[in-house]
C-alpha cells in the first residue's frame, strides 16, 4: 500500500506564515511625545502684575468700604428737620458753596442750599449766616453770589458773613471753628454731601446738625454719589490727622457785622 509523503495540513495556526504582515508581536510605534510649555518669564512678569493689581483693587474696596460706613454711620445720627434744628440754637447756618452760572446767578444745586438756609434763618434757627464757598480768583466768586441771593430774599447784609477761603468741605469746617469761632452750627447741602460735612464739623469739635436741602432732582446725581465715595474717605484722614487748612486768618466775631467780610 502507497502511502502519502506529502504534508499532511494542521491545524495549528502558529507555523502559518503571512507574507507581507508584520510579526505577530512586533511592537506598536507609540505617538511623539507632547512638547511641555513652560512659562516664560514675560508671562510670569504679567501674572504678578495682575494678581498685585486683583490685590490693590481689593484693598482698595475695603479701605473705600470701611471709611463710608464710618462717615454715614457717625454723620446720620445728625441729620434732623427744619422743625428740629430750629431749637438747636446754634450760632450760624453755613452753607457749603457751589457752582455760579456766568450771570452771578446761582445753579440749581446752590440755590437749593441758600433756600434751604433762608428758610432755617427765618425760623430762627440761627442769628447768622456763613456762606462759604470758592473765591480763588478775581473773576469767580461763590460767596458773593450767594450773599446777594440772601439779601434779595430779605435777609439783613450785616447777618450775613462770606467765608471766601472755603475750598473744600473739610475746609469749611475747619474755619468756621477757628476763624469765626462758631460752636454750633446747622449745615445745609444735599444729604449725600451732608453725611461727609458733619463728619468734618464733629471731627473738628464742633457741635453740629444738618437738613437736607433737597428742592431739585438732579440728572448727575448718581455722578455725584460715585465721586463722593473717595471724597468722604480723604476727608475721614484729614480729620484724623487734624490736616490744616490751606489760608488760616484772623478771628472773625459772629456778634458783629457779616459786612466786614465783604471783599
Amino acid at each position: 500500500m502507497r502511502q502519502d509523503s506529502s504534508p499532511k495540513a494542521t491545524c495549528g495556526c502558529a507555523s502559518e506564515v503571512h507574507w507581507g504582515s508584520p510579526p505577530l508581536h512586533e511592537p506598536v510605534a507609540q505617538p511623539a511625545e507632547q512638547r511641555i510649555e513652560r512659562p516664560t518669564p514675560k508671562r510670569k512678569r504679567l501674572k504678578a502684575v495682575l494678581v498685585a493689581c486683583g490685590i490693590c483693587v481689593l484693598v482698595a474696596i475695603v479701605f473705600f468700604g470701611i471709611t463710608n460706613a464710618l462717615v454715614i454711620g457717625k454723620a446720620s445720627q445728625v441729620i434732623t428737620t427744619v422743625e428740629e434744628a430750629s431749637a438747636h440754637d446754634a450760632d450760624a447756618i453755613i452753607v457749603l458753596g457751589a457752582q455760579v452760572n456766568p450771570d452771578g446767578a446761582p445753579s440749581w444745586v446752590l440755590q437749593d442750599r441758600l433756600d434751604n438756609a433762608i428758610d432755617l434763618y427765618e425760623r430762627g434757627a440761627a442769628p447768622k449766616i456763613i456762606m462759604s464757598g470758592d473765591h480763588g480768583t478775581a473773576e469767580y466768586d461763590e460767596v458773593r453770589a450767594m450773599k446777594q441771593y440772601a439779601i434779595d430774599a430779605g435777609v439783613p447784609a450785616e447777618d450775613v458773613f462770606c467765608d471766601h477761603a472755603g475750598f473744600s468741605t473739610y475746609e469749611t469746617m475747619h474755619r468756621a471753628k477757628n476763624v469765626f469761632g462758631a460752636e454750633r452750627i446747622i449745615v445745609s447741602t444735599q444729604k449725600y454731601h451732608l453725611y461727609r460735612a458733619l463728619y468734618d464739623a464733629l471731627g473738628l469739635g464742633l457741635e453740629a446738625v444738618g437738613v437736607p436741602a433737597e428742592g431739585h432732582v438732579f440728572a448727575q446725581q448718581l455722578i455725584w454719589d460715585i465721586r463722593e465715595i473717595p471724597a468722604r474717605s480723604k476727608d475721614l484722614v484729614k480729620v484724623a490727622i487734624d490736616a490744616p487748612p490751606t489760608f488760616g486768618g484772623e478771628p472773625i466775631d459772629l456778634n458783629g457785622s457779616g459786612n466786614v467780610t465783604d471783599d
